[in-house]
């Protein structure tokens, strides 16, 4: 019977490039910028690498569907090269394919590179099909401000929270982030902001103000992956392994009938109960050390710590308004600024996610660095609308734990 992948492959090293608008570098030099300092880390020469994956997820932009623009870019020894893209997981979906790829045997050292030039499609936000084409009535009169605020008001409804707590509970959430990524000098926006700033800026869709909602930014992020065997022989004293990678993507129970009332995302709470499954944690709450959740609106955040399973159903309003998630509180979420400051470069997100627990665990992270020792760390990503979407939740920690 499969037990996971506990244990059984390692983050040699890894990279990120500085996210933000950069108008004045392509593609080539973000994955440059992320490859570099990655290689570094590791320690190893670039033909030790033996397979790679790319996740960029409009392919219009970058891509195509082969894996050549990193093979080129990189100049990669004529390995295997996959293009990967899963919504907004696709970061993930990259690591999933190089850590599998050890994990397996298949190869020693494999590479996963996040990279997504945004701001060149000269859109405010995420690009999408209905924008440029007359007839195409994919998602007609749909928008994921307002897909994302409906969950807010399907939340409210179900846990009965008066509408000013849940907003105040969001401002807190985005101005905590935004102290976090004040701290960062790889985060895109690094500016302070005050719960009054929050409350009062314009609407973007009730109940989501500006505040509320991650911006659109350029990025590039990676990791190289091997053995504990193999990292241990190139003289890596303190290992950070994998402990659990998991994926759920929805089936369309969503949608096709009202068993889901529309105030949780099903899939982060099957792709979380399998993850602690496969980590051994049974108490989630307890045993993470901090966590870096998708947080591309407030309200994602709050209620993905419920179907993380750390706040209780319904508690997480209070939880956040006590500070558990700051910073300095009992659970840190978002510590390097999440993509609330960092914005949202698609192919890039899960790994720098990934990134800045990495950093957490080897007591790099400068002046955000967790003072508490940490010991394990969960990344989650979400890719799609509440009610159609992927899920990837990655569990990363001190070898051992």
């Amino acid at each position: 019977m499969a037990t996971g992948i506990r244990d059984r492959v390692a983050v040699l090293g890894m990279g990120c490039s500085k996210f933000g608008e950069r108008w004045n570098d392509n593609a080539e030099d973000l994955m440059h910028e992320a490859f570099g300092e990655a290689l570094a880390d590791a320690g190893i020469e670039r033909d030790r690498i033996e397979a790679a994956w790319l996740s960029t997820a409009i392919e219009e932009q970058h891509a195509g569907k082969s894996g050549l623009p990193l093979a080129i870019a990189l100049r990669l020894p004529y390995i295997p090269v996959t293009r990967v893209e899963n919504y907004c997981a696709s970061g993930s979906e990259a690591f999933r394919g190089a850590v599998y790829a050890v994990a397996s045997g298949a190869c020693d050292i494999a590479l996963a590179m996040g990279v997504e030039k945004l701001k060149d499609t000269g859109y405010g936000g995420l690009p999408q099909r209905t924008r440029g084409a007359v007839n195409d009535l994919y998602w007609a009169n749909f928008s994921a401000p307002g897909a994302f605020a409906q969950l807010a008001s399907a939340y409210q409804a179900r846990h009965e929270v008066p509408a000013q707590d849940l907003k105040r509970a969001m401002a807190h959430v985005s101005v905590k982030s935004h102290e976090n990524g004040a701290k960062n000098p790889k985060a895109h926006l690094r500016n302070r902001i005050d719960e009054n700033r929050v409350l009062n800026a314009p609407m973007v869709a009730e109940p989501l103000g500006l505040f509320d909602c991650c911006g659109v930014s350029d990025g590039a992020a990676c990791a190289i992956v091997t053995t504990p065997e193999i990292a241990r022989s190139l003289g890596k004293p303190d290992l950070v392994t994998v402990k659990a990678l998991q994926l759920s993507v929805s089936n369309g129970t969503e949608v096709q009938h009202n068993s889901w009332d529309g105030s949780y995302f099903m899939t982060t709470r099957k792709a979380s109960e399998r993850a602690y499954k496969e980590a051994g944690i049974t108490n989630p709450r307890e045993e993470l050390s901090l966590l870096e959740v998708h947080d591309c609106f407030s309200i994602t955040e709050l209620i993905t710590m419920e179907d993380l399973h750390i706040s209780p159903e319904g508690g997480a309003v209070k939880d956040v308004m006590d500070g558990f998630y700051d910073a300095d509180g009992a659970l840190p979420c978002q510590i390097d600024g999440g993509l609330k400051c960092f914005g949202h470069p698609i192919g890039a997100s899960g790994l720098r996610m990934i990134y800045e627990v990495y950093l957490q665990m080897l007591g790099r992270a400068g002046e955000r660095q967790r003072e508490k020792e940490p010991v394990l760390g969960l990344t989650h990503n979400l890719g799609g609308f509440p009610h159609q979407n992927v899920c990837s939740v990655v569990i990363v920690g001190r070898e051992g734990a």
